[in-house]
């Protein structure tokens, strides 16, 4: 049998047939567009979802500065004292770590101050007897060493105030020895009644170790700056 030639008008599409069906088959066989999608970043403890993080118009200080509050008290010998001593002063919230410690040290200050008000006019008596002079004369030893005692707190608050200004200057080394020798002095002070044979009253006993301890706590927020 013979072949039929194309005919001349038909010749143009049969040469572009195989073109057209190779598109069509590459269009077919082609696998969908994927869907961007942003992946989920898992959640850690105390820190948020960073896809659903949310612009504000700027976090609030207070818990920042709470936050300094407690990791700096965390820092110090005795926490609770720390923090009650801090957040007694409104300017903690938005104080430095400098300024944290400057409020620490005027705590102490005004705890010297306060006993040494308190020894100059008190009426505390020890409950021996007093002691008898080389004139056979009874001696109110206790009233002395109450006066004696608010002199040696008088000088640590002044020792205290010394500190303050060294650590506004960022002279820590200085302000470190101010308070060492502000937390000497109470010490003094019982040494003398033991000298003199005299009960140390408990109430000044109690009040020597909130000094002692609020210098303690003095000393670690200085060693955190130093």
């Amino acid at each position: 049998m013979a072949t039929m030639a194309p005919s001349p008008a038909l010749l143009p599409l049969l040469l572009l047939l195989p073109l057209l069906l190779l598109s069509v088959a590459c269009t077919a066989g082609a696998a969908p567009a994927a869907t961007a999608t942003v992946p989920t970043i898992p959640s850690q403890p105390g820190k948020p979802n960073s896809n659903n993080k949310q612009k504000q118009g700027g976090a609030p200080l207070g818990p920042a500065v709470r936050a300094l509050v407690q990791s700096t008290c965390n820092a110090t010998t005795y926490y609770d004292l720390c923090v009650a001593a801090l957040v007694a002063d409104p300017a903690s919230s938005t104080a430095d770590l400098r300024g944290l410690c400057a409020i620490a040290v005027s705590a102490a200050a005004a705890n010297a101050s306060a006993t040494a008000s308190a020894l100059a006019n008190t009426t505390w008596a020890a409950s021996g007897a007093p002691e008898t002079g080389s004139d056979g004369r009874a001696q109110q030893v206790p009233a002395l060493l109450m006066r004696t005692c608010a002199g040696k707190y008088g000088e640590a608050r002044e020792a205290l105030l010394e500190a303050r200004e060294s650590v506004g200057e960022e002279a820590y080394d200085y302000a470190f020895v101010h308070v060492g020798a502000a937390a000497e002095y109470p010490a003094v002070c019982r040494t003398l009644f033991r000298r003199k044979r005299v009960p140390y009253p408990v109430e000044l006993a109690r009040r020597e170790q909130a000094l002692e301890h609020l210098c303690t706590v003095v000393i670690d927020i200085i060693t955190l700056l130093a």
